[in-house]
C-alpha cells in the first residue's frame, strides 16, 4: 500500500486530508513542522509528500529542494493561500507534481493525488522496463570473462555514443547481431532497431525490403509500401551478411551513405533519413574486394569502425560460463530440471572445436536438456563438418577419441581415393567394419 506525509501548520488542513486521502493509502502520516516532517522522513519511506509552502520552521519549498539536493525522487504537491510567479517557478524548480491554492475542493486534491500516483507508477514501470532492456543488451553483462571478450565489450561501450557506421567481423554463431543490439541500445537513439539478413536475397527484393516502393512500381506492387530505412530512421539498420548484397545493391547503399537520403522504388523524390549503419559479415571483406565481389569504395565506408567477434575455440575458459548460462535460461523456458557439470563434462566441451560457435553450444545444451544427456553426448551428432567428410588432413574439431578415429579413417580412405580394401587393410581392419563405420556415421 502507498503512503503519503501530508505536512501543514494549520490543524484543520491536516484533519480535512486525512480524511479525504486514508482510502487511498495504507500508511497516512502528518506533520505541523519542517523538524517533524525531518523525523518522519528518517523512520519511513512515504510515496507521496503534500506539503504547505509557509511553515512555521522555514520553506517547504527549500526543504524539498534540499531533499532533491540529497537524492530523494519523492513527487509532491504543494498547497499555499499565498502564491505567486516567483513561488510557482520555484516550486517548478524543484520537481512539483502539482500546486493547489487554498482553498481547495477535496475532488481537486484527490484527482491531483490520483494523477501523481499514475505519473509516478507509470515512471517506475519504464524505469524497469528500460533495466530489464540494459541487462539484456548491457555489454558488462555480457557472458565471459576471457581477454578477447572483454575487449569487445570495451569497444562497444566505445563506439556506441558514436554515429559512424560499424563493421562486426566474425564466423556464424558467434554473436555478431547481440553485439549490434548491445551497440544500438548504449547508443540512446530514439528510433528503432532493424535488422536485415542481405545473403540469398535477389537485388530487386533487396532494394524494396530497404527503400520500399510506390504504388504500381514493379509487377504486383498494388500499394505502397515504406522500407526498414524508414522504419529504422532515427534508429540504427543493421545488414547482416553484407559480403553478400549484391554488387547493384552496394552502389545504392553507398549512395545512401553519402547523401543520407533514400529514393521508394519507383519514385523521384528524396526523401532525409537518419539512420546508423551496423553491418556484419562472417567473409573476409579484403579479400572479397581483392576477388572483385565487393565495392572498396564501400568497404571503406562500412569500415570506419571494426569489431571482430572472437568464435567459440579462442574462447576456452568461457565455454563452462556459457554452458551454464544457457542450462539456467533453457532449463526455465523448457521446463526442466536444471543441472550442472563437473569437471571431466566441461574438458570434453573445451576439447571440442564448435564449429558454429555460441549458437551451436546453447543449440546442444538445449538438446542434451530435452534428451536428458549430458552435452558431450550431443557433440558428434551436432553437425557433419567438411573436414570429417572429405578427410582433408586437417586436424580433428575435437580431440574426443570417437572423433580422432573417424577423421583418422577418412583420412586414410581419402588417401586410398576411396578404395575401402586397401584403406581397411592399411587400417589393419575388415572391410565389413570399415563399411558399418561408415554406415553409421551416414557417409555412405
Amino acid at each position: 500500500m502507498k503512503s503519503v506525509l501530508i505536512l501543514d501548520d494549520e490543524p484543520g488542513i491536516i484533519a480535512f486530508l486525512e480524511r479525504g486521502l486514508e482510502g487511498r493509502f495504507g500508511m497516512v502520516e502528518t506533520a505541523g513542522s519542517l523538524s517533524r516532517a525531518v523525523e518522519l522522513m528518517e523512520r519511513c519511506h512515504f510515496d507521496l509528500i503534500i506539503s504547505d509552502i509557509r511553515l512555521p520552521d522555514g520553506s517547504g519549498v527549500e526543504w524539498v529542494s534540499q531533499l532533491r539536493e540529497q537524492g530523494y525522487g519523492t513527487p509532491v504537491i504543494f498547497m499555499t493561500a499565498y502564491a505567486d510567479l516567483q513561488t510557482a517557478i520555484e516550486a517548478l524548480r524543484v520537481r512539483a507534481v502539482d500546486f493547489l491554492m487554498k482553498p481547495f475542493r477535496l475532488t481537486q486534491m484527490q484527482t491531483a493525488v490520483d494523477r501523481c500516483l499514475e505519473q509516478e507508477q507509470l515512471r517506475r514501470e519504464n524505469y524497469v522496463y528500460r533495466r530489464q532492456i540494459e541487462q539484456d543488451y548491457d555489454v558488462s553483462n555480457m557472458v565471459g570473462e576471457c581477454r578477447e571478450v572483454l575487449d569487445v565489450c570495451q569497444i562497444i561501450k566505445h563506439v556506441a555514443p558514436m554515429p559512424s557506421t560499424v563493421l562486426i567481423e566474425g564466423e556464424t554463431g558467434t554473436g555478431k547481431e547481440l553485439a549490434a543490439r548491445a551497440i544500438h541500445e548504449l547508443s540512446q537513439r530514439k528510433g528503432n532497431f532493424v535488422s536485415i539478413n542481405c545473403g540469398g536475397m535477389s537485388a530487386e527484393l533487396l532494394e524494396s525490403e530497404l527503400f520500399g516502393h510506390v504504388k504500381g512500381a514493379f509487377t504486383g506492387a498494388h500499394q505502397a509500401r515504406e522500407g526498414l530505412f524508414t522504419y529504422a530512421n532515427d534508429g540504427t539498420l543493421f545488414l547482416d551478411e553484407i559480403g553478400e548484397m549484391p554488387m547493384s545493391m552496394q552502389v545504392h547503399l553507398l549512395r545512401v551513405l553519402e547523401a543520407r537520403s533514400i529514393r521508394q522504388v519507383g519514385s523521384n523524390v528524396e526523401t532525409k533519413i537518419d539512420v546508423r549503419i551496423l553491418t556484419a559479415t562472417n567473409r573476409s571483406l579484403v579479400e572479397e574486394v581483392k576477388a572483385g565481389r565487393f565495392r572498396e569504395d564501400l568497404f571503406y565506408r562500412l569500415n570506419v569502425l571494426s569489431i571482430r567477434m572472437p568464435p567459440l575455440r579462442e574462447r576456452h575458459g568461457d565455454i563452462s560460463l556459457l554452458a551454464q548460462h544457457f542450462v539456467d535460461k533453457l532449463a526455465v523456458d523448457l521446463g526442466v530440471a536444471q543441472r550442472s557439470f563437473g569437471k571431466q563434462e566441461v574438458m570434453r566441451l573445451q576439447e571440442y572445436r564448435w564449429p558454429g560457435n555460441v549458437r551451436e553450444l546453447k543449440n546442444v545444451i538445449e538438446r542434451s536438456l530435452l534428451l536428458g544427456v549430458m552435452p558431450s553426448q550431443c557433440l558428434t551428432k551436432a553437425v557433419n563438418r567438411p573436414s570429417q567428410i572429405n578427410g582433408d588432413g586437417g586436424e580433428p574439431d575435437s580431440l574426443l577419441l570417437e572423433d580422432v578415429e573417424k577423421h583418422h579413417i577418412l583420412k586414410v580412405l581419402k588417401s586410398q581415393d576411396g578404395n575401402k580394401s586397401a584403406a581397411a587393410r592399411l587400417l589393419g581392419i575388415s572391410r565389413k567394419t570399415m563399411e558399418r563405420k561408415l554406415k553409421s556415421w551416414e557417409l555412405f
